[in-house]
């Protein structure tokens, strides 16, 4: 518990009313005696909360001299993990279907939010204006086919889909088990065994062009096997071959890319000239090959072969279509 957390639920402990002993205070906040010390003079000499002390009962916020709603702490601030989860749930909240029949629902929820983003004595329509959850490359996907997706997954039935595939251009149609669905870089995904193809596949919900709820069971694949697959590759596409992409970044790209998590098992080091070195596990290289592109001359990749080829047949296509 850092800090301020220690500070909230010390307020909180205190607005019961009922007076709390130090030991009380001590054993609810599992800090030392003088950690403890040092917090309530704080409170009270900084913060101003108005804590007062009886020797024979303890500790006590006195309400009675400024009123309920002048004892909240001034000046605190979210974590970035806090904020941003309060303000996605807002935005998730206000986008989904104010009109339905979720509405009765749904507003407790955005109230209560509304209080957690104006505990710190800010107009929670005021954070929401100076704070800013960005999204880009979002893909709007079609409300039924969502909900029928989900239903499936629920029920474990198969779906009947039309699906566009996208690298190849291909629309067909497909009998799958859908297993788990996936939300990664502002878009879903749908884990799932495809009966036409008798493997694991993932599937982009956005480019379903219809689906139907069929009425047989669907084939169940243990999570485990799903991780194996989807899981020890970079970014969002499976395969069965790990290889290790060693990229080194330029002194000047470091100070980004050191500080970035490209996946949870790469490995990084500084050479003796500044340049960052970065080693990630990959299956599938494009996504990998858009990202490492994006970085232009300020990243050179060392291996493996293949991915240096694939990387110099992009850039060539580049330059026939810029000459």
């Amino acid at each position: 518990m850092n800090r301020t957390e220690r500070f909230y639920k010390i307020q909180e402990t205190l607005k019961q009313r009922s007076p709390v002993t130090f030991s009380a205070l001590q054993r609810q906040l599992e800090v030392s005696r003088a950690t403890l010390t040092r917090d309530l003079a704080y409170l009270r000499d900084r913060m101003r909360l108005p804590i007062v002390y009886n020797r024979e009962t303890g500790y006590q916020l006195k309400i009675e001299q400024v009123g309920e709603a002048q004892i909240e702490l001034p000046g605190l601030w979210f974590s970035a993990s806090e904020i941003h989860a309060l303000l996605t749930m807002q935005h998730l909240l206000a986008n989904l279907d104010p009109g339905g029949i979720l509405k009765s629902h749904i507003d407790p929820l955005i109230t209560r939010l509304d209080k957690l983003l104006g505990a710190t004595r800010n107009d929670a329509e005021e954070i929401r204006r100076r704070v800013l959850i960005v999204g880009l490359g979002k893909r709007p996907i079609t409300l039924t086919h969502f909900e029928r997706v989900g239903s499936a997954l629920l029920q474990r039935k198969r779906l009947l889909m039309t699906y566009a595939a996208r690298s190849s251009g291909q629309t067909n149609q497909r009998e799958i088990s859908p297993l788990r669905l996936v939300h990664y870089r502002e878009n879903w995904y749908l884990d799932a065994w495809c009966h036409l193809r008798s493997g694991l596949r993932n599937f982009s919900v956005d480019a379903i062009q219809s689906v139907d709820l069929l009425d047989r069971p669907a084939r169940i694949v243990a999570s485990r096997t799903l991780d194996q697959v989807f899981g020890p590759g970079y970014g969002i596409f499976s395969g069965k071959r790990i290889q290790w992409a060693k990229l080194r970044f330029t002194a000047e790209r470091a100070r980004w890319v050191a500080h970035e998590q490209w996946h949870p098992r790469q490995k990084g080091k500084f050479d003796a000239e500044g340049s960052y070195l970065l080693e990630i596990p990959y299956t599938d290289d494009r996504e990998l090959l858009m990202d490492i592109l994006k970085h232009g001359a300020a990243v050179e990749a060392l291996g493996p072969k293949t991915l240096r080829q694939r990387i110099k047949q992009e850039l060539n296509s580049l330059n026939k279509k810029y000459e």
